[in-house]
């Protein structure tokens, strides 16, 4: 029997293609150094356009313009809308969806922990795509909290009724994971889905290649 309770999934780049891939394809595309545009986003902290935007601070339009404002700064300027709607095409992978189905009928808790925005184009509290997928859902743009904020996993593991060694987190940024491990979390660091999968199987004890 497995020592876990609960697993919980990043969406982006983990159930989700990779915004990561996408936004290093239009890097690529406009002749930016590769990594600009998540380095930026590291360097300008908590006080920065995307983190501000992912604790649903400001609307888009808003982060549109703070964002070419920092990348301008940075020496690299692109486009915030055409990187956005890139990522928006972003498509679940069904392996990871077929992974989150076994687990729930195997009786393991399951939540995603995702660092999102607001989705301008639906009503006000409108639940998220995958709420039926999960028991729970703990969206940065909802709490005002992101990864790697460590109270943002806290509040998952509370949602879900677990304490965080219990709790497998599944995602594809080393720094968001770091956290998960310093509160006492198993961590998988997601590069592609199936060896993801593999290393979930063997730590859940079931099948979910």
């Amino acid at each position: 029997m497995s020592e876990f309770r609960a697993v919980i999934f990043d969406l982006g780049g983990v159930v989700i293609d990779s915004p990561l891939h996408t936004i290093a394809a239009y890097e690529r595309d406009l002749g930016i150094p590769d990594g600009f545009v998540n380095r930026l986003v590291v360097e300008t902290g908590p006080t920065g356009a995307w983190s501000r935007l992912e604790r649903g601070e400001i609307d888009r339009a808003t982060f549109e313009r703070d964002f070419d404002a920092e990348c301008q700064a940075g020496g690299h300027p692109l486009s915030a809308r055409e990187m956005m709607r890139r990522i928006s095409e972003c498509a679940p992978r069904p392996s990871m969806l077929r992974a989150i189905d076994r687990l729930r009928a195997a009786d393991f808790l399951v939540a995603a922990l995702t660092n999102n925005w607001v989705d301008e184009s639906a009503p006000a509290n409108t639940p998220h795509e995958f709420s039926a997928r999960f028991h729970v859902v703990i969206e940065s743009a909802k709490t005002g909290l992101r990864k790697p904020d460590p109270r943002i996993y806290e509040l998952a593991c509370q949602e879900l009724g677990v304490q965080p060694h219990e709790a497998v987190f599944l995602d594809d940024i080393g720094r968001n994971l770091k956290t998960a491990r310093a509160l006492g979390m198993r961590t998988i660091k997601v590069d592609a889905p199936e060896p993801a999968l593999a290393a979930l199987t063997e730590l859940v004890g079931i099948d979910l290649s």
